[in-house]
């Protein structure tokens, strides 16, 4: 029998930092067609913290080890197993479970990485780097110097989405609540970014006169997604990925009507249990040779050990961070 692996696992869904505990698990032999991964860094998303609070749109069953993302090594492989070998470097694809020392899965369940590739990045690539490409590729025939506009431009996503932009082509006109972020995400690659508020709405409607975006990525909802409605193209798509003002969607008719807009949904978990590997590769591909190039860097702000996860979802929540809280595995 193997030596035991610890984890983070919590019994009850409940407030993060209360709830969750440092387990120790027995791993079991490896089957044929498995892999079992020496995780070693993993984030602390919205989504880990919804999920631990029973809030999520994927309901917990606890006892349950959360976690949506990660970056680890293959430890040991399958004798079935022909795409990943021992010392690879691999990030999962699907579900929970990453807020651990060893994962256990087929060998579909994990992406192979460039072993040069910075682990910290890579851990942070499958969720808001991908949602961002998916926004950016999936719903509007974009061409260059088209525009694009976003709310919560300071989130992971968002942040994610200024840089890829940049690289296509693309520019920018984004939203956010504190005046202090403007020149941060102008240095990221930002073209424009204003006030998530009606003056902000009318500087943006001065600038982008008579060059109207056609997509806008809404991560707030409520009056935010309104002003983004508002400044959009006639026939232009609003896709709706988050809803951090916890406020419904509600549309005036007239947006839908004389403006003809189309709104639209994006959940990146429903695409990834959908996605086939050329789908996968098509996402993932391009967005690690851009974290190679170092063209896509994911700000961190701070990486705790896993004895220390109290603290690490405590700073997750906090609205002051400078970047992603990271779990150290090790």
């Amino acid at each position: 029998m193997n030596p035991p692996s610890l984890c983070l696992r919590f019994d009850e869904t409940g407030r993060p930092a209360d709830v969750l505990k440092v387990a120790a698990r027995e791993l079991a032999m490896v089957s044929p067609n498995e892999v079992r991964v020496r995780m070693r860094y993993a984030p602390v998303n919205p989504a880990d913290l919804n999920f631990i609070e029973g809030n999520y749109g994927r309901v917990a069953h606890p006892p349950a080890i959360p976690g949506h993302e990660g970056c680890g090594t293959v430890e040991a492989i399958g004798a079935e197993v022909t795409s990943l070998k021992p010392g690879d470097v691999v990030i999962p694809l699907l579900g929970t479970g990453c807020w651990a020392q060893h994962l256990t899965a087929t060998e579909s369940f994990f992406a192979l990485l460039p072993d040069t590739i910075d682990q910290i990045q890579a851990s942070m690539l499958r969720i808001n780097p991908v949602t961002a490409w998916h926004l950016l590729t999936q719903h509007v025939q974009l061409e260059a110097g088209d525009c694009v506009l976003q709310n919560a431009a300071n989130s992971g996503v968002g942040r994610a989405l200024i840089q890829i932009a940049h690289k296509m082509g693309l520019r920018t006109a984004n939203f956010v609540r504190r005046h202090e972020l403007r020149e941060e995400l102008l240095q990221l690659g930002a073209d424009w970014v204003f006030m998530d508020d009606e003056t902000g709405l009318q500087e943006a409607r001065d600038v982008l006169r008579g060059q109207l975006p056609k997509l806008g990525c809404n991560a707030v909802g409520g009056d935010s997604a309104l002003r983004q409605m508002e400044l959009l193209a006639a026939q232009g798509t609003m896709v709706t990925y988050g809803a951090m003002s916890r406020r419904s969607l509600k549309v005036p008719n007239k947006y839908l009507i004389f403006k003809g807009l189309r709104l639209d949904g994006l959940w990146i978990s429903r695409w990834y249990e959908k996605a086939d590997r050329k789908s996968l590769g098509a996402a993932l591909e391009p967005l690690t040779q851009m974290i190679l190039n170092r063209e896509l860097q994911t700000a961190v702000d701070e990486i705790v050990p896993m004895r220390n996860f109290a603290h690490a979802m405590q700073r997750a929540a906090a609205e002051s961070r400078s970047g992603k809280i990271i779990l150290d595995l090790a």
